[in-house]
């Protein structure tokens, strides 16, 4: 199980009451909240829907969940400031609360909620995604390793 704790901003893989992996993360600048384009980054127990990116090099750059064939550096981060920088892995979470995080207007995984990674430079342990949680690429490699689709997340 992976728990999320937003008060935080840590990520913990669990494997019953052991904590094999605890890192710091960065989650919504938004604060939480469930609903579709809030901004902010959903609570309760979700699981993971997909895993994305397994075979992808360290910084791979995601758009709308496929790699764009880009590896991500200043120089890119400087042609397109706008960009959301999706990076290295994607797990896409989906709500498993119906009312709470799933179906309707408060549907996680139709709100593109995913455990990503992030450009190095990119503040940890503060509030700054969109909504999503992210965290650094060599965590997020090391995380994507030990996870399986249909895996519990708890964000508290």
């Amino acid at each position: 199980m992976i728990l999320i704790s937003i008060a935080e901003q840590r990520l913990r893989l669990l494997q019953g009451e052991s904590v094999r992996m605890d890192t710091v993360v960065s989650t919504a600048r938004k604060g939480v909240g469930e609903q579709r384009g809030s901004g902010q980054t959903p609570r309760g127990w979700h699981q993971i829907r997909a895993r994305i990116g397994g075979e992808c090099p360290l910084n791979t750059v995601f758009v709308g969940r496929r790699p764009t064939g880009e590896i991500y550096s200043p120089e890119l981060r400087d042609r397109f400031p706008e960009r959301d920088w999706i990076l290295t892995r994607i797990l896409w979470l989906s709500g498993l609360e119906v009312g709470h995080n799933r179906l309707g207007a408060v549907d996680t995984m139709a709100r593109y909620i995913y455990i990503h990674g992030c450009p190095d430079e990119s503040p940890m342990g503060v509030p700054e995604s969109h909504g999503c949680i992210r965290m650094r690429n060599e965590h997020l490699v090391a995380l994507f390793d030990r996870v399986t689709v249909g895996m519990r997340v708890q964000i508290v």
